[in-house]
């Protein structure tokens, strides 16, 4: 996925000016960072009203870029909060590349990360030209004009302006190559809390999402998939769905078949009609129990060594030795739009509006189902109803089927591809089914001799277009999490055992962390139970002097939550922390029992993602992660039945976190001045095994799988 660094104009509306900067493209966080030469492209537009618009490259799926990114504009353009917009960026590698991909697109908590330098460099460039246009035209020194609140001013002459009536001037300005950048202690708006953006528009109705979209004579597009993963059409019968009124065509393509409407209501009907028979013959017909087994006799013939330190011969002297197995389920996302998309082909060109979060893949992908090239392909990025990982697919399936449907068609015209939320709980991408097995060595002290963990799953990035990465070695986001742990361990061996299965996998909020974290820090318990030791203070005992963050958050989590130990007037404290995308989070939870089943009533959350841009957003972010966190450990779970068919559909089996559910969250946010990570995932990870440890806290037993309520065995 290539890049090169171009001076691109970008249309604005009126006459106002239009800017951008961009980082030469690097490989790594230290080039991103780094103050180096920028070329203009298309970040920011001021109009002649004064309000500046910033295109934001990362898609807003409610994790907050429109308001974090705008900010850093705004900060150092020292443009008041109130004239600021926020605006979705289209598809364009060249210009809108995220810095740590080398290519557009929105993942792995980074849009903060890449961008906290660019865009203030954007901004501070913005700010020179609109002082020197002002200078000029006042015939004063740049040196004697300020900028505050979104007004330029020179205290000499009493002349002031906003910055719509400088563009012009400002648009014949040289772009600086290098403007300088404010120091933390200068910032009047980052750290602070400001409205979000994209608030007004989701609450008054203005802000467009794909099922928003409605173009002349659009036909609505939902396809019969196979029910079982692997499986193909063997053939088909139309005419009962043809019969359909509104149904006007149907057609199959490669993922099943296709039947197109005037509405939504009679595509579904047309469905429905449908007769089809299937090709199993590569389907994926093992139930849940017996690919559970083979995940767990992968791991009995061994396992890929992925990280190993010290020896672990000296697991042989050990007092005692503690052994451990976890399951963890298939997990959809479940996001609140499912998967949709519009496509419009029109002279041997393609346009789309959807909620795209990897343009650089769509693109080309949907460019090589039509056969046209990439430049003929434009995508308009739309807001999206969530995504949790949904939306990032390194295999673009839902750009190409939508591609493919339009393809199908055998003329030019508009076509809106739907999927229910039956289509995207049965329609695979799930969080990889994984097994973690363990096992771990004590001395007569309680000092930790050895620790092994054994993973077996999926890996989500063979077989797409971001396999390269992996460089022909393992696929590190299958165990993540487990590996790299700062605790002094006397020894670790961590493997990895490959699995496969015609069932799709995805990235899911937090990747492997999800389930890594789990089971380290619900393990780990178990460890420093055997020892007899606390769990807070057996946690910091196992971190070197030098780990001044991950400490630094437990302890706080700790003071926040009042820790005396796990349990305290008839409820159970539980602690997990983990460092997910670069932010270290930990969290104490305050769990009781109503009727028989678990009540989690409080959670303290501290979080160190370096400068905290947003804090507001941070906080919910935090929020969102405990609860979608919470609603999949106690509920979820994608399970497939002897044969191979999906057994969850829709909410009523696939529940979500009800409001009744939803713990009291307390937020703290660790003062730093490190560069900023991301905050969209971190949160998620130590929720479930700080309710686990606490349930374990109250006598209750040990969750070796999850969800809590009604695990797979």
């Amino acid at each position: 996925m290539g890049f090169s660094t171009t001076r691109r104009g970008f249309l604005a509306a009126g006459a106002g000016l239009t800017l951008g900067m961009v980082l030469p493209l690097g490989t790594g966080r230290a080039q991103v960072a780094a103050a180096g030469p920028f070329a203009p492209n298309a970040f920011i537009r001021i109009g002649k009203d004064d309000l500046v618009t910033v295109l934001i490259k990362h898609i807003e799926m409610g994790q907050g870029p429109y308001t974090g990114l705008a900010t850093l504009v705004a900060e150092e353009l020292d443009a008041d909060w109130s004239q600021m917009r926020a605006e979705g960026a289209p598809a364009n590698d060249e210009l809108y590349a995220n810095t740590l991909f080398g290519a557009q697109g929105t993942g792995g908590s980074t849009a903060i990360a890449n961008s906290f330098i660019q865009m203030r460099k954007a901004g501070a460039a913005v700010r020179a030209m609109l002082v020197d246009a002002a200078a000029e035209s006042w015939g004063v020194p740049a040196s004697e004009i300020t900028v505050k609140a979104g007004v330029v001013s020179h205290a000499g002459s009493g002349k002031s302006s906003g910055f719509g009536a400088l563009t012009e001037a400002a648009a014949k300005i040289p772009v600086p190559a290098d403007p300088p950048i404010k120091s933390p202690a200068e910032f009047v708006l980052i750290g602070h809390d400001l409205p979000k953006l994209d608030t007004p528009g989701k609450t008054n109705g203005t802000a467009q999402f794909t099922l928003d979209i409605y173009r002349d004579g659009m036909l609505t597009v939902l396809v019969a998939h196979p029910t079982r993963f692997g499986a193909k059409v063997a053939s088909f019968d139309d005419k009962a769905a043809l019969a359909v009124p509104g149904v006007e065509l149907v057609r199959q393509i490669p993922t099943g078949v296709a039947v197109y409407a005037r509405n939504t209501f009679a595509a579904m009907k047309g469905r429905d009609a449908l007769v089809v028979e299937w090709d199993d013959s590569a389907a994926e017909t093992r139930g849940t129990p017996a690919m559970f087994e083979s995940f767990r006799k992968a791991l009995d013939a061994g396992a890929l060594t992925v990280e190993e330190k010290g020896d672990m011969s000296a697991m042989t002297s050990a007092a005692k030795v503690i052994e451990a197995e976890y399951l963890f389920p298939y997990l959809a996302h479940a996001p609140l739009e499912p998967l949709d998309a519009v496509i419009e082909l029109k002279g041997g060109k393609a346009e789309m509006w959807f909620g795209c979060q990897f343009p650089s893949i769509d693109r080309p992908t949907v460019a090589g189902v039509l056969g046209v090239p990439v430049t003929d392909v434009s995508i308009n990025v739309l807001l999206a109803g969530g995504s949790f990982g949904r939306r990032a697919q390194g295999t673009a399936h839902l750009a190409a089927e939508a591609a493919e449907v339009a393809k199908a068609a055998g003329r030019d015209g508009v076509f809106k591809l739907v999927w229910t939320r039956e289509d995207d709980l049965r329609g695979g991408y799930y969080r990889p089914m994984t097994v973690h097995r363990f096992r771990a060595g004590i001395d007569a002290e309680g000092r930790i001799l050895g620790w092994e963990n054994m993973v077996a799953n999926q890996s989500i990035m063979k077989g797409t277009a971001m396999e390269p990465m992996l460089k022909g070695g393992p696929d590190n986001t299958s165990f993540e999490g487990s590996t790299g742990l700062p605790y002094q361990f006397g020894a670790r061996r961590i493997g990895w055992a490959q699995m496969e299965s015609p069932v799709s996998v995805l990235w899911w909020r937090s990747v492997g962390h999800t389930h890594t974290a789990y089971a380290v820090e619900t393990f780990l318990d178990q460890v420093l139970e055997a020892a007899g030791k606390d769990p807070v203070q057996g946690r910091l005992e196992l971190l070197p002097p030098e780990a001044n963050r991950e400490r630094g958050v437990i302890e706080k989590a700790a003071e926040m939550s009042g820790w005396t130990g796990p349990t305290r007037d008839g409820k159970g404290y539980g602690v997990a922390w983990a460092k997910s995308f670069g932010t270290y989070v930990a969290q104490v939870v305050e769990v009781e029992t109503r009727d028989g089943a678990p009540r989690v009533s409080r959670v303290w959350c501290a979080v160190d993602c370096g400068i905290a841009v947003n804090p507001n957003v941070i906080r919910a972010q935090m929020e969102g992660g405990i609860g979608y966190a919470l609603g999949a450990a106690l509920h979820s779970r994608i399970t497939l039945a002897p044969g191979g068919e999906v057994e969850q559909s829709n909410f009523h089996d696939y529940p979500m976190l009800r409001i009744s559910e939803m713990p009291a969250v307390e937020v703290a946010i660790i003062t730093s001045d490190a560069d900023p990570t991301g905050v969209g995932e971190p949160g998620v990870p130590p929720l479930a095994p700080a309710v686990a440890n606490a349930l374990r806290a109250l006598g209750g037993e040990r969750h070796y799988s999850l969800p809590f309520v009604g695990a797979t065995a």
